[in-house]
This record gives structure tokens, sequence and C-alpha cells, in this order.
């Protein structure tokens, strides 16, 4: 008798069936939290667990008098600008220590044990370090970022199969070459999954940087809406646009895992079929990622001049949005810039130099 796949104790599900299954389980969710929370007599009161369609609401409240977009996008900037500086500063590390002995002896020793520092009660060194301003708290998620990847930079290192590398010693590359060739790939391909498991535990860390000194940003929202007014219904609505905004984010790095690293998903799974089949769901999501791409580059650039043009008026936009963390967003767009320019000369390239080649083999 051949079992259901509902019931299956081993073995993948299709992403249909993950699909379906998310689907009815978030319905499940709903109704019993409409079910707990409505009537005149709910079975959870009101000041413990808001009833959803309050939640919805709040939203309509929070626009329109806690400045909401403003917010959010000061705390994405400080959750980008946190990664630039956290990011930049573990690959340089993390190689000098993962490939000099030296390095390796004097520091590893102390990066494994700075993991174990509890990043709350740093907050008030950072205070004095920095200040209470955006700094402060760019540097502090940077720092909370920093002492969980950058011993995992070395882990990577450490992984390199060998086999490349007496590979490439046996070409006879050089050290350059060799980290070039085969360390970078290798890598980058694999911190790429611990960046996005950390998207995650950065928001813990804004929201705590957020409640010192409030310059604005979900966290601060939170606080007033929570503690200071009592607002379940607020509280709620704002962890429910965290959670958009982390699952908006790991499917962004999932979409450039796939654009950086395409070889990671062009191998067979020995128990279903093979990896590199992408859904209807998949593809849709990677067109018109593409598309928001090419929009935001457009916005971006409009944006961009405007801060030195007015163009648009005396409102300078961006600065407006993201206040002092606009180095980060313009750092990772002109990334972007770079990167499709790059691509579309590629592709040029290869029109250029395809019909050549055919001709010659004709000839």
């Amino acid at each position: 008798m051949k079992q259901s796949w509902l019931f299956k104790l081993r073995g993948p599900l299709s992403k249909v069936q993950y699909l379906t299954l998310g689907v009815i389980g978030i319905a499940l969710f709903l109704v019993v939290w409409i079910g707990l929370t409505s009537g005149e007599n709910p079975v959870v009161s009101s000041g413990i667990l808001a009833n959803p369609f309050k939640v919805l609401s709040a939203y309509g409240e929070l626009y329109r008098d806690n400045e909401l977009i403003k917010n959010m996008t000061y705390s994405i900037g400080l959750n980008l600008a946190g990664y630039v500086k956290a990011i930049t500063i573990s690959i340089v590390l993390g190689f000098a220590i993962g490939l000099v002995p030296l390095f390796r002896g004097l520091f590893q020793g102390i990066i494994e044990a700075f993991r174990f520092v509890p990043l709350t009660a740093v907050t008030g060194l950072f205070i004095v370090w920095f200040g209470i301003q955006t700094g402060m708290k760019v540097n502090f998620l940077a720092f909370g970022i920093l002492i969980y990847l950058l011993p995992v930079v070395v882990q990577r290192i450490n992984e390199v199969k060998d086999v490349y590398l007496k590979t490439v010693y046996t070409l006879g590359a050089s050290d350059w070459q060799t980290i070039r060739t085969v360390y970078m790939p290798s890598v980058f391909s694999r911190i790429f999954d611990d960046i996005r498991i950390l998207t995650a535990i950065s928001w813990t860390y804004i929201i705590v940087a957020e409640m010192v000194a409030s310059q604005g940003g979900i966290g601060a929202l939170i606080f007033s809406a929570g503690r200071r007014q009592g607002r379940v219904d607020k509280t709620f609505a704002l962890l429910i646009l965290i959670i958009m905004i982390g699952i908006l984010q790991d499917r962004i790095f999932k979409w450039l895992d796939r654009e950086f690293f395409p070889h990671k998903y062009q191998v067979k799974n020995k128990y279903g079929p093979a990896v590199d089949e992408d859904s209807i769901s998949d593809s849709i999501f990677a067109y018109a990622t593409t598309a928001f791409v090419w929009i935001l580059i457009a916005l971006y650039s409009l944006f961009f001049i405007n801060e030195y043009i007015p163009v648009l008026g005396d409102i300078k936009v961006l600065s407006f949005l993201f206040k002092d963390t606009l180095w980060a967003i313009h750092i990772i767009f002109l990334a972007i810039v770079a990167y499709k320019g790059y691509q579309t000369y590629c592709k040029y390239r290869d029109r250029k130099v395809t019909p050549a080649k055919t001709i010659e083999q004709n000839a």
C-alpha cells in the first residue's frame, strides 16, 4: 500500500507541497488567533493578545501618527550599514587569520572567546565609546554580526578541500592566484548561507540599539507603543512588519546566492528532483526581483541626483529616509550598478564573440 506524502516519515516534499502546507498552516494560525481574541469576552484578553483585525487597522494609525515609513527605512538603513561594516571587516580579518599562520596563532583564540560576549551587556561601553547617535547603533550592530561571522569565515577557509589546493599548486599558481581562484569562490559561496541566518539575529540587535536614546526606528516605535502607551495592537503590527522585512531579506539573499553562485544549484539531489529545477513561484520571483532591481536603480539614480540638484523639490528623499546611514545605501547601490553593468558587458561581449566563432567553424 502506497503511503500518503502527508504522513511520510522520511523524504523531502516538493515545493508545491511545501507551499500548500504553508498556506494551510497560516490559515489555521489565523483561525485560532481570531477565535481566541473575538467576542465581548474573548478567551485571551486584548491586553495580552490583540485581535488580528485591530492589528491590521493599527498600520493606518502608525502611518498617520508615527511616521511608519521613515522609521522603517531608518531601521533598514541601520541593518544595511551594520552588515556592510561587519562583512568587510570579517572577510579581511578572516582571510588574514585563516591563511597566515602568525595571525592564526595570535588571534584565533581571542576571536573564538569573543563569541561568548553577551551583546546587551556591552551597550553601555558602546555609548561611552561612540556616543548615542546613529554611529553607535551601526557599530553596535556591526560588532554583533562580526563576533559570529568572523569565526565562520575562518572555519570556511579551513573547510576548503585539499584536492583543489594541490591542483593549483601543481599548476604553479601563486599565493594570490590560489586565494582568488580557490579560497575566495569556496568561502564566499558558503558564508552567504551564514549571512542569511544572521539576518534574523541582526534585527534583535537593531531593536536593542534603537531603544537607547531613540532617534527613530521600529525598535523605538515598539518601545513607545508597548511600554509607554500599552498598545498591544501596535506592538504586534510592528513585530509582523519586522517578520515581513526579514522574509523579504531572506528571499533577496537567496536570489543573490543564485546570481553569484549558480553552481550550487546544479547538483542533483539523490532523494528527489534536481536542485536546479525552479518552481513557477521561483521563476516569478526571479523575474519580479530583476525588474524590481532595475526600478530601484532608476529611482536611486533620480534621488541621488536630487541630493545635489533639487529636481524634485527641496526635500532630499534619501537623506530624509536613511539619515546618517545613507553612506551604506550609496555603497550597496554602486555595487549593484557595477554588477549589472558588468553583466550587460558580458552579454554584449558574448553576442559579439559567438558570431565570429560560428563563422570560423563554418569556414
